[in-house]
């Protein structure tokens, strides 16, 4: 089979699309024929070594969707040939990719058929979208929320989830002028420019601030997002895209504040209990079957990976953007 490998840790010429043994599905896993895969921010990491498990030659790709190929020793409720999509581990970046069977999900259901770009594009955003207010902010009915980079892949799916959970006003940021149409068509009541949002958070909210804030930036914007939460809010910290250092969170001032950090990674979750991540997949299958979000996509030859990467770091996407791998 042919795959995208990341051979030296680099910029995103690096990425180099190379021949590799087939994979074959050992027990409890399948493997399936890629079809489209999700490029994600993690891929990016991955191949500038900020992540200290990757092994190199490393093959890149958390989500795959297409048609499964051979089936391991006791996997049930799977067949060959079956559409499906899959949260792995990594590796999507190839012709035939391995899943586990447990976090691999056919497309057709009660309410419908996802087609197969739908599939590539949800498992990580709507996920890790769902997780996030669900369970580490505790969204309330009425609450207000501000997430960051609001055109983004998790960004567009939370704003479109807020409102969904009764979110009773969804502020979000983006990077430039041309990325507030795409926000704002996704759930959002305002957007702003990260720079100064801090003075237009406070101006919309009548100086009160907010109660969720969803940051992947990191910082400078994660230390001014604390500085907005109401009493009781809760900052959930998903990445650390700015790659600036951390600035220390003392105890005794979120103490002060009445205020709460909470950390959420897929990754990690996804591997330490799949079962809840599995649960929370099946969920954003109903959600997108039913028609309460939509996920806009891009989508590039999967030769043109290098390009999908360059788009990404140089912060152009809006939505999710994918790669193509079969005609």
């Amino acid at each position: 089979m042919r795959a995208i490998v990341i051979p030296s840790f680099g910029e995103p010429e690096v990425l180099t699309l190379r021949e590799l043994p087939d994979p074959h599905p050992g027990p409890g896993q399948v493997s399936i024929r890629v079809a489209y895969i999700g490029v994600n921010y993690a891929d990016l990491m991955a191949r500038r070594n900020r992540y200290q498990n990757v092994v190199l030659p490393y093959v890149p790709g958390a989500e795959v969707s297409g048609y499964i190929h051979e089936i391991g020793e006791g996997v049930e409720g799977l067949h060959e040939g079956q559409p499906v999509t899959a949260l792995i581990l990594r590796g999507g970046y190839a012709e035939i990719a391995l899943a586990q069977a447990d976090l691999t999900f056919p497309l057709e259901g009660t309410h419908g058929t996802l087609d197969l770009a739908t599939a590539a594009a949800f498992p990580a955003v709507v996920t890790t979208a769902y997780d996030m207010l669900t369970y580490s902010a505790r969204l309330q009915a009425g609450e207000t929320i501000l997430i960051h980079s609001a055109a983004g892949g998790v960004g567009s799916v939370a704003g479109q989830l807020a409102q969904y959970m009764g979110s009773g006003l969804v502020l979000g940021t983006v990077g430039s002028e041309q990325k507030i149409p795409s926000a704002r068509s996704s759930g959002y009541d305002h957007v702003f420019l990260r720079d100064g949002f801090v003075e237009s958070v406070r101006t919309v909210t009548d100086g009160r601030g907010v109660d969720v804030v969803l940051d992947h930036a990191g910082e400078p914007m994660r230390s001014q997002s604390l500085s907005l939460l109401a009493p009781f809010g809760r900052l959930v910290v998903y990445g650390a895209a700015s790659g600036n250092p951390d600035v220390p969170i003392e105890p005794v001032a979120l103490m002060a504040g009445n205020k709460a950090v909470v950390g959420y990674s897929i990754t990690t979750l996804k591997e330490a209990h799949p079962e809840h991540t599995a649960a929370t997949i099946r969920r954003a299958i109903d959600l997108l079957m039913e028609g309460h979000i939509r996920i806009d996509v891009t989508i590039l030859p999967w030769e043109q990976a290098a390009i999908a990467h360059r788009r990404m770091e140089n912060n152009i996407t809006t939505g999710k953007l994918l790669l193509k791998v079969q005609p």
